[in-house]
């Protein structure tokens, strides 16, 4: 009984905490905001992983059929899938999306209400088939395990015989995601691109809200979100740990900057925020390259473009599709998307950029009751609107 009081009481005192935190002006629904932001970081500071995993499984959906649309879960090449089939007849082919969820790696599924909503929602509006994959996630199961489910999964849905099940145009095919989900498209369509196989076979990607880089952690919205909405520079940190070790000494290391070895020094080019961020953005802050070799552990995945798909050269990034990228003010992951802008344009790429002036991360998860948020809504509906245009 001590105990339990004392976790109230530790609950409360951290409720009260972050529930006092100052919101930006701009931002709407500032006490709806401000109460999901106090729940999600006392969760994160109180709840074990395990427990907040099956916190998020409260919210998994079945697979419900509605008046337009046929939803079925199955499996494409033995990976879990939830299938969105619009019933309408149709003389043409129709657009497929293949949709990854985020949750920083460590949690969500496709079955998530809100994920069920936009899929949902995407296939009644484009008249499209939408596949909602759920990937295996860490820490049970390692970088680059997720990836290797999502290929799976993709070169399966884009056989002949399946497209043609479907009925599906294989010149409209669009991977997209949100937040890890939006990193993993970008990784996906970046190895299908060098794929002989299937490099003409995705006609676009979508990233919402993307992370898309680990090596330098101190990025100007690095700094000025360290303590920002519902995502903190800690959290961040210890999800992208999370995905690919279980070394508690990593997460220490990147706090400061101080990760990276000694090998890495011909990858800062690539992510040199002072070079790809537009002037707005730097505001009076200066670059630093991150300190290099402190760290005694070798993690190769730290070096991986597969991890951080900012980290290809020019020529593999002229291979990408038609890209849409969303990006919002009071988000640690900001600069990631603002710099993936920059790059995929130099090369030549055709890019649609939407940047949320009141925008935060994850808000695309609060589109159903209680947590329901007008930002969610915006987002989802920018997201549809560029498909419906573009596919």
């Amino acid at each position: 009984m001590g105990c339990r009081t004392l976790f109230f009481a530790l609950s409360c005192i951290l409720f009260a905490y972050y529930i006092s935190a100052p919101i930006p002006e701009n931002v709407e629904e500032t006490w709806k905001v401000g109460t999901i932001n106090a729940l999600v970081k006392m969760l994160s500071f109180t709840v074990p992983l395990m427990v907040l995993s099956m916190l998020v499984k409260l919210d998994f959906t079945k697979p419900i059929s509605d008046e337009n649309i046929t939803v079925t879960d199955t499996t494409f090449s033995g990976i879990p899938v939830r299938l969105y089939l619009p019933k309408r007849k149709s003389e043409r082919q129709r657009p497929a999306v293949i949709y990854l969820h985020g949750g920083g790696f460590i949690i969500g599924s496709c079955s998530n209400s809100a994920y069920d909503l936009l899929n949902r929602e995407t296939a009644n509006k484009l008249d499209a088939v939408v596949v909602g994959v759920d990937y295996r996630l860490s820490p049970q199961y390692y970088f680059p395990a997720a990836i290797e489910d999502i290929l799976s999964v993709v070169k399966f849905f884009l056989q002949d015989k399946i497209i043609e099940r479907y009925r599906v145009d294989p010149m409209r095919i669009c991977i997209a995601g949100d937040s890890s989900g939006g990193s993993l498209t970008a990784t996906v369509t970046q190895l299908l691109k060098n794929d002989p196989v299937f490099k003409n076979k995705i006609k676009a990607q979508a990233l919402i809200y993307p992370g898309l880089q680990v090596l330098d952690t101190l990025a100007p919205s690095h700094q000025e979100n360290e303590h920002g909405l519902l995502l903190t520079r800690d959290m961040a940190i210890k999800m992208i740990c999370l995905y690919f070790t279980n070394d508690e000494v990593l997460p220490q290391a990147m706090r400061k900057n101080q990760h990276m070895p000694q090998e890495s020094r011909h990858l800062f080019k690539f992510v040199n925020w002072s070079n790809f961020l537009p002037d707005k953005y730097k505001k009076n802050y200066i670059y630093m390259e991150p300190v290099l070799g402190k760290l005694n552990l070798s993690h190769p995945a730290l070096l991986d473009s597969r991890l951080s798909p900012l980290l290809v050269n020019d020529s593999q990034l002229q291979k990408c599709p038609l890209t849409y990228i969303l990006t919002c003010q009071y988000d640690i992951l900001r600069d990631d998307g603002l710099m993936y802008v920059t790059r995929l344009r130099n090369v030549g790429v055709n890019v649609v950029h939407d940047h949320l002036e009141d925008g935060f991360h994850g808000a695309l998860s609060f589109m159903s009751s209680p947590f329901y948020l007008q930002l969610g809504i915006r987002v989802k509906d920018k997201y549809i609107s560029w498909l419906e245009e573009n596919l």
